[in-house]
């Protein structure tokens, strides 16, 4: 059991999963930086949490509701939590987060939702199976099960995220696609940075070799 104090943004599991150099940059150097596309992803969990609680029908719909896990260590807020009745009367939650973009091909989105789910089942004493991934470029959700694989890597990204925040090192860049769309190029500078590795590899290895 984590205290209080040690508590982290259930935010950094996505980041840690997309890359652990971006999770140290905003979670241990506090570096932040905001580009059109956080500017508007900001906008819209921000327009998802102002609209307010509802009832459709079947679905109760709670915003911008507050998730704590001690188990974890996890703290954070989850854009909506859909309460579904069930035929015996009783109410199943379902997760949804909202994401500006498209689906990934990572399982960085799903591990967020997913330590959402776990951090409503410890609040709840409950089982949730199942969420969504709402993509505003496509306009569709993604439903997401939560099966033992997914909560296995969720629960390991938890620990790893967890030892990188601890440890207060940032790792080395390894550039990728990826870099391109991430607000944190410039601060991060990966192929600058990975470059001059290279170079500084290269002449120490070319010393010691005379």
């Amino acid at each position: 059991m984590y205290q209080e104090d040690d508590l982290i943004m259930i935010s950094a599991l996505q980041h840690y999963a997309f890359c652990p150099r971006q999770c140290a940059l905003i979670h241990v150097e506090q570096a932040w930086a905001e580009n059109r596309l956080t500017a508007e992803g900001r906008i819209m969990h921000e327009h998802v949490h102002e609209e307010g609680d509802e009832s459709r029908g079947d679905v109760r719909i709670e915003r911008g509701v507050s998730l704590r896990s001690l188990r974890l260590g996890l703290i954070g807020k989850a854009d909506i939590v859909e309460y579904h009745r069930q035929d015996d009367g009783t109410w199943q939650a379902f997760p949804v987060e909202y994401k500006r973009g498209k689906p990934k091909p990572d399982h960085s989105d799903k591990i967020q939702l997913c330590a959402q789910a776990l951090c409503l089942e410890e609040m709840l004493s409950a089982s949730i199976p199942t969420g969504a991934l709402f993509y505003g470029k496509t306009r569709r959700r993604l439903d997401v099960d939560f099966d033992e694989a997914l909560r296995q890597e969720t629960e390991a990204a938890a620990i790893k995220t967890h030892e990188l925040i601890d440890a207060g090192i940032t790792p080395a860049p390894v550039y990728s696609k990826r870099c391109e769309s991430c607000s944190l190029v410039a601060e991060c500078m990966p192929k600058t940075i990975q470059k001059n590795r290279s170079v500084k590899s290269y002449l120490k290895r070319m010393l010691d070799e005379t």
